[in-house]
């Protein structure tokens, strides 16, 4: 039984598409056209003006890719590389300088009038250990 469907359906798809084919490619032929430009354009003010715009579109788009390409990736790698090394003279500075709990606390530095709502209540959102220190003991 299933085989005799399979064979039934095998050969209505086939038919259906031998059905269709002729006018797919009527409709394909249709829109295949060898004029350049198809008979129902008229040469008037505003389709030159289209033409012009379009050919402008062109042209500047062209433009800014080759500025993209050409001028923006080799000046964001040249920024890069700045950044890179700016950063690397930075903690080549701080390598230099004498180490956290040595530094002077001046009174105007890690001011706390209460706890903040989080971790141990002493270090702020954006607290980084490298570069900050409080010690509770030294505020004033």
């Amino acid at each position: 039984m299933f085989p005799q469907r399979n064979i039934g359906r095998l050969s209505q798809r086939a038919s259906q598409q031998m059905r269709s084919a002729p006018v797919r490619s009527t409709i394909q032929r249709r829109f295949n056209s060898a004029e350049a430009k198809p008979s129902w354009i008229v040469d008037n003010e505003f389709n030159r003006e289209r033409a012009a715009v379009k050919h402008h579109a062109a042209s500047t788009s062209s433009l800014w890719l080759k500025l993209s390409v050409f001028a923006v990736i080799p000046c964001l790698i040249g920024g890069g590389l700045n950044a890179y090394n700016l950063w690397n003279e930075h903690w080549e500075h701080w390598s230099h300088m004498p180490p956290l709990e040595e530094r002077t606390e001046y009174p105007y530095q890690n001011i706390r009038t209460k706890n903040f709502p989080w971790g141990d209540g002493d270090k702020t959102i954006f607290w980084n250990s490298d570069v900050n220190y409080h010690n509770k003991d030294k505020a004033t």
